[in-house]
């Protein structure tokens, strides 16, 4: 048994017996759809090897299928995302980047637009939805040219469907670094594994804009004193869940790094997440960003712009 074998078979009896599921339902085991296509950068995590062997985000995550007791089937082929084959999953597990609809970086099938809808119609119509860092630097609201530019606005209503249904859209990042994280829900399902008020944590962090109104913040990224001008705003949420019509959607900014991927209290926040995407837990979702990061919507200076 390799070290990550051993963190996460560690984890899985706290986080189960939290949980109180044995991840069926009416005696049949649930599928989550793990989706890592990079169209735009791809991610060293999600990287499959030469050979054709699973990245370590899917071979992470079938490990925890396999102790847990649901099955992962893992894809970065888009043509998967049809109404019927997006049928047999009680959710959907994404670490992607860019346009999904472009074949792009990693060279896998992309989805069709149809897909993209029946993705959406999927989760609005009661699947899970469970999101990890580079999954809100999908589907940029367009155009999204080089300079990025358009993504120094927030679009509200009028952003990619994508976007606002996971809650939130990349911006930019700076230099990787410690920075604060205050977690505001601690009883979030997995997230008693980080403890509650403020926890410093190493990581590429995300700048995220276009919350939608009604997200439930988990956590959010004290900015104060980070290095980097897309850090010059007030506190924002870095991990969140909400409704999306009878979906349960789940989006972590945390993931970039290796070493995340062998941290208890990650894989605990993972796990968690995905029980309560399935529906096995249930969670207070109630919408909270006023109350918990008041300034979540003052975007950072455009680079160049004066300041």
């Amino acid at each position: 048994m390799n070290r990550r074998q051993a963190v996460i078979g560690l984890l899985v009896g706290a986080v189960a017996a939290a949980c109180n599921t044995l991840g069926v339902e009416g005696g049949r085991r649930r599928r989550l759809l793990v989706f890592t296509k990079s169209s735009g950068y791809e991610h060293s995590v999600v990287k499959r090897a030469q050979a054709g062997g699973p990245s370590l985000v899917e071979r992470t995550l079938t490990a925890l299928g396999t102790r847990e007791g649901f099955d992962v089937v893992c894809e970065k082929d888009g043509s998967i995302f049809t109404p019927q084959r997006l049928g047999e999953f009680d959710g959907f597990c994404f670490f992607t980047s860019g346009l999904l609809t472009e074949r792009g970086t990693d060279g896998h099938p992309p989805m069709s637009p149809e897909g993209k809808d029946a993705l959406l119609e999927a989760v609005w119509g009661g699947k899970g939805f469970v999101a990890f860092h580079a999954a809100s630097d999908s589907f940029h609201t367009q155009p999204d040219p080089p300079d990025r530019s358009n993504r120094y606005r927030n679009h509200g209503a009028a952003s990619d469907p994508y976007v606002r249904m996971l809650g939130g859209e990349f911006i930019a990042h700076g230099t990787p670094q410690a920075a604060p994280m205050r977690v505001v829900d601690p009883e979030f399902p997995g997230m008693a594994a980080f403890g509650g008020g403020v926890v410093q944590r190493f990581g590429e962090w995300y700048s995220l804009k276009d919350f939608a109104p009604d997200l439930h913040a988990i956590a959010v990224l004290e900015t104060e004193g980070m290095e980097g001008t897309m850090y010059r705003r007030p506190p924002y949420p870095v991990v969140w869940a909400r409704r999306h019509g009878q979906g349960r959607v789940f989006y972590s900014a945390l993931g970039h790094f290796e070493e995340e991927w062998e941290d208890p209290a990650f894989l605990a926040m993972a796990l968690g997440a995905i029980r309560w995407a399935f529906g096995d837990v249930e969670a207070d979702t109630t919408p909270n960003l006023e109350a918990v990061a008041p300034g979540y919507a003052q975007l950072p200076p455009r680079p160049g712009s004066p300041s």
